[in-house]
């Protein structure tokens, strides 16, 4: 926050000071030395807050500042505070799946959570209205992000390329495959075949197997070409496109060695 030496007579003159600075998120220990009183002082100002809807608890120590026109709804977006939140847990993140999808332009699909990639589970969290799940990744600190600006400030987003694998990846989270394509079907068109092709160097052969065929057979342009000339001097394995279903005597394409064990409609 701003200033150490600013001292306020009231957590509710604090929170408006705050607001003021475009600061929406504050901790019990950064209020305590504000107001000068005990943490039990703090939480008592604070209950009275919340039953006023002034502020809502990211977690159990971490507040955040609920705006006039959020108050209907609980709370401002998750956009205002994931960033804050995820430092306050200390884990690396990005804005993952439908959610990073949607952010790059491909919201045919409206994701009903929002959704976030770190590296160690937390719990499925409601502020407001939002929904919030955290979906685990342990490699995460090696995906590309993108820095996007929000009201409050910027927040992490996993780049276009990293979110058509991920989609694929984490398939359950992302609605599976009919939803999946028709997302891809916008999200190619910020897909860049080079980056897709690096990036796919670090992936699991039948996740790139399966995101080719999805990108190959739905994509509104072409991206796919130098992953497939890369992949087929690759050793791969004949996959099917879900593992969860049969696949026996189910039609097999050539260029992606993928049994399409699922019939896929696209909703565009």
């Amino acid at each position: 926050m701003k200033s150490e030496k600013l001292m306020f007579k009231s957590l509710s003159e604090y929170v408006d000071y705050l607001q003021s600075n475009g600061d929406y998120v504050f901790t019990q220990e950064t209020a305590k030395r504000k107001l000068g009183c005990s943490n039990a002082a703090i939480r008592v100002a604070a209950n009275r807050l919340m039953a006023k809807k002034r502020i809502v608890k990211l977690r159990y120590t971490l507040y955040l500042i609920v705006p006039l026109e959020y108050k209907s709804a609980g709370a401002p977006p998750p956009s205002w505070y994931i960033d804050a939140l995820m430092k306050h847990h200390n884990q690396p993140y990005y804005v993952a799946l439908l959610s990073a999808a949607a952010l790059h332009g491909a919201a045919h699909q409206q994701p009903q959570v929002f959704q976030v990639m770190t590296n160690k589970p937390l719990r499925f969290t409601v502020i407001g209205r939002a929904k919030i799940t955290f979906i685990v990744k342990k490699d995460i600190k090696k995906c590309e992000v993108v820095k996007v600006k929000t009201a409050t400030g910027y927040m992490n987003v996993s780049t276009p390329e990293v979110t058509a694998f991920d989609l694929v990846r984490y398939a359950r989270h992302a609605g599976y495959l009919s939803n999946i394509a028709t997302v891809l079907t916008e999200l190619s068109e910020k897909i860049n075949s080079e980056k897709l092709l690096a990036l796919a160097k670090h992936e699991k052969p039948i996740i790139v197997q399966r995101t080719g065929f999805l990108l190959a057979r739905y994509a509104k342009k072409n991206v796919t070409q130098p992953l497939l000339k890369w992949l087929k001097i690759q050793k791969t394995h004949i996959t099917p496109l879900r593992t969860d279903r049969a696949y026996k005597n189910s039609p097999k394409d050539m260029d992606w060695q993928v049994l399409v064990n699922e019939e896929i409609e696209v909703d565009i």
